[in-house]
C-alpha cells in the first residue's frame, strides 16, 4: 500500500537510525571535504552526518585510517549523548563507491561492518555483497540512483532505501526533474526514500517532504561550513555564484556532474566549451591523479548556491535550516 504523503507525517515507518531528526536531513558524502569533525559537528546539530570512506586516506604501509575516523566519531557522540541524554546526536553514515575500480572496498566494508556503521550510503553500482555486509552489523543500506530504471535495481539487489538524485544535485548529479523522479518512484517504493538536487533552505526540505520524500540529502551549503575540509577560495567561491554559475559536463570523471564554472576557468578551460567525458576512464583507485585534479582543482556545487550567503559553523546552518524549515511549516499548516 502506498501511504498518503503530507509534510507533517511521522517518521515511525523509518528504519530507527533515520528517526528523531532536529530536520528530516542527511549530510550528504562531500568527496575529499567531508571529514570527522564535519560529521561530528552534523550529528551532534540533529542532522545524520556522512562522509565517503575514500575520505580517509593513508599512505602506504600505515594503518587504516578509516578505522581511526570511526572509533573518533563513535566516542564524541557517545560523549555528547553521555552528557546530553535528552537530545542525543543523530546517527552517522558511511558512503561507499562501489565502482569496479576501488581497489579499497572489501577492506573497507570489512572496517564498516566491525564498527557496526548503521546507515551505508552506496554509490555507482548496486552490490549485493556490500548490502549483506551492512544487514550482518544491524546497519541499513541507503543507494543513490539518478532515475527510476536503477532505484528498481537497487532494491531488487537489497537496498534498504534510496536517495534520488536528480537535477540540479552538486557534483555527481542526475538529469530528472525531482517532481518525475519521486513520484515514479513513489508509485511502487514505500520504504525511505531522500531527495538530492538544490536543497538549501528550509522551504526547500520541506518542499522535498510535500512532494514525497521522507528526507533530504543536503550537500553544497556544508562545504561553506567552518568544519568543511574545503580550499577557503572554494568556499568564498561559493558565496559568489548562483545557479547561472553552474555547469553540468561529464568531462572530469565520464559521468554528469555539476561544477562551478569560475573554478573551470581557473583550471584554463572554456567552462561553456567542454567535450563530453568517457565513462571507461572514472578510477576510484587512483583518485586525484589526474590534472587537473577532481575535486581539488575542479569543485562540484549544486544549483541551489544562491541561497548560501555564509561560512558558517554546520551547527549554525542546520540551526538555520531548521527555523527556516519550522517556519514554512507552520505557514503550510495554517492555510491548510
Amino acid at each position: 500500500m502506498i501511504r498518503p504523503w503530507n509534510a507533517t507525517h511521522r517518521d515511525d515507518h523509518l528504519p530507527k537510525a533515520l528517526q528523531n531528526l532536529r530536520i528530516p536531513a542527511v549530510g550528504a558524502p562531500l568527496f575529499i571535504i567531508s571529514n570527522p569533525d564535519l560529521v561530528i559537528a552534523q550529528c551532534k546539530a540533529g542532522v545524520i552526518g556522512s562522509f565517503p570512506a575514500l575520505n580517509a586516506r593513508e599512505t602506504e604501509g600505515e594503518s587504516p585510517l578509516l578505522d581511526t575516523w570511526l572509533i573518533r566519531i563513535k566516542e564524541a557522540l557517545d560523549r555528547h549523548n553521555q552528557k546530553n541524554p535528552d537530545t542525543p546526536a543523530a546517527s552517522y553514515a558511511v558512503n561507499q563507491i562501489v565502482h569496479r575500480s576501488n581497489t579499497r572496498l572489501q577492506r573497507d566494508i570489512e572496517i564498516c561492518a566491525k564498527h557496526e556503521v548503521p546507515v551505508w550510503i552506496t554509490s555507482l553500482g548496486a552490490r549485493e555483497e556490500v548490502n549483506q555486509a551492512a544487514h550482518s552489523c544491524g546497519g541499513i543500506v541507503l543507494h543513490d540512483i539518478i532515475n527510476n530504471m536503477f532505484a528498481h535495481k537497487a532494491i531488487r539487489k537489497g537496498a534498504d532505501g534510496l536517495v534520488a538524485v536528480a537535477a540540479g544535485a552538486g557534483g555527481h548529479a542526475g538529469q530528472v526533474s525531482p517532481f518525475a523522479l519521486i513520484q515514479e518512484i513513489r508509485e511502487w517504493f514505500d520504504g525511505p526514500l531522500l531527495l538530492s538536487g538544490s536543497i538549501a533552505t528550509g522551504r526547500a526540505i520541506l518542499s522535498a517532504r510535500v512532494l514525497g520524500a521522507d528526507l533530504a540529502y543536503i550537500g553544497s551549503p556544508f562545504i561553506a561550513t567552518d568544519e568543511a575540509n574545503a580550499d577557503p577560495a572554494y568556499k568564498q567561491m561559493i558565496l559568489d555564484s548562483c545557479a547561472d554559475d553552474i555547469v553540468l559536463t561529464s568531462l572530469f570523471t565520464g559521468v554528469s556532474g555539476n561544477y562551478l564554472k569560475p573554478s573551470i576557468s581557473n583550471a584554463g578551460m572554456d567552462p561553456d566549451n567542454l567535450p563530453d567525458g568517457d565513462a571507461s576512464t572514472m578510477n576510484f583507485g587512483a583518485y586525484g591523479s589526474v590534472k587537473p585534479r577532481i575535486w581539488k582543482d575542479i569543485w562540484g556545487c549544486g544549483q541551489g548556491v544562491g541561497m548560501i550567503r555564509a561560512v558558517q559553523s554546520a551547527g549554525g546552518l542546520v540551526a538555520q535550516l531548521a527555523e527556516d524549515y519550522r517556519t514554512r511549516q507552520a505557514m503550510l499548516l495554517a492555510h491548510s
